[in-house]
């Protein structure tokens, strides 16, 4: 049986983030909630350089959840625009401003301005018992230890 029950995220809103809207999907079939930056004054971010984006946000998150920070599709292959730690994490004990690291790959300037949607945030369920024990072996798999490229182009 599924349940269907909202999960609840808090938010708090800081004074610079007064006007933006709440993180929302902006479709139904969405998995992130589009989240705005909250600025002073327009930003120019230079090709090859990295900004940490301020929200206007803390969250409350409930236990067992983290909210991952991923970039917007549409500002990456528009403008090379992307979150440079994609995707980011913001734990459920975190309580300070959510912000974004948004890098630049393309080779013109780029402007945020406040309200620009920058990010997605997309909540996920995370294991709750975890933990790490160390011996001299692994089982074997089918893989093995073929890395990065291993299956061709």
């Amino acid at each position: 049986m599924n349940d269907t029950s909202p999960i609840s995220i808090i938010a708090k809103r800081l004074p610079h983030g007064a006007g933006l809207p709440l993180p929302q999907r902006m479709t139904a079939g969405s998995s992130g909630c589009d989240v705005c930056a909250a600025l002073e004054e327009p930003l120019e971010l230079l090709p090859g350089s990295r900004a940490l984006i301020p929200t206007g946000f803390c969250f409350e998150i409930p236990a067992g959840y983290e909210i991952q920070v991923r970039p917007r599709s549409g500002l990456a292959v528009k403008n090379g625009i992307t979150v440079l730690n994609a995707p980011g994490t913001v734990d459920a004990d975190y309580r300070g401003e959510v912000k974004v690291i948004l890098v630049n790959l393309s080779p013109q300037p780029f402007v945020i301005k406040h309200g620009d949607r920058i990010a997605q945030l997309v909540p996920m369920e995370v294991a709750s018992h975890l933990a790490f024990s160390e011996q001299e072996t692994l089982d074997g798999s089918d893989r093995g230890d073929g890395g990065f490229g291993h299956t061709g182009v």
